[in-house]
């Protein structure tokens, strides 16, 4: 398959994920709410928030482990899940720096997505999901998670990181914004 452009330019054989550009956004736009939240104090990142999940902390910890868990359950065990309960910033931005290597190199096979995950939970249950669905949620719960986050932010009056996708595809280089002429 080629690629075009929107002028009809030729860019070669295709050769990335469709989703390697959404992947990208929630790992990248993870890591700068983690290096955001590295300047609060513990006092800051232990504060529970009305309205989210828990702390900043427990948010990040929440996110960053879930993220771990669905690589696990999408590769078949291949990529370990993580003990984030005691986690603290860097190890986290650790951690979702390795999760975004194993989403680029998931996300590279010839993936069905029809075909069923199952996910055996510790507790003896499963859940049975497509795969579609599966990374559905993984960006999802991201973003989600990362929302609460950056409220959570507001709170202490620190002012979120900008994390939307056009704020990526800009730092990426691959924004172009042409005023009107006058």
């Amino acid at each position: 398959m080629l690629g075009t452009c929107e002028a009809g330019c030729y860019r070669g054989p295709m050769s990335r994920s469709l989703l390697a550009d959404a992947f990208a956004h929630h790992v990248w736009a993870t890591l700068r709410l983690v290096d955001t939240c590295l300047s609060l104090s513990p006092e800051q990142l232990g504060r529970g928030v009305p309205g989210t999940y828990g702390s900043i902390l427990e948010t990040m910890r929440h996110l960053v482990g879930a993220d771990s868990s669905y690589l696990f359950a999408l590769t078949g065990g291949r990529i370990p899940v993580i003990d984030e309960d005691q986690m603290d910033l860097p190890e986290l931005r650790t951690a979702m720096e390795g999760n975004g290597a194993a989403w680029s190199s998931l996300l590279a096979q010839d993936l069905d997505p029809d075909s069923v995950v199952v996910r055996h939970r510790d507790d003896g249950s499963e859940s049975h999901a497509p795969m579609g669905v599966r990374l559905a949620q993984a960006l999802h719960h991201g973003t989600d998670h990362r929302s609460q986050a950056c409220t959570a932010l507001t709170t202490f009056a620190v002012e979120p990181p900008a994390i939307d996708v056009w704020d990526f595809a800009a730092e990426d280089g691959r924004l172009v914004e042409i005023p009107p002429s006058s």
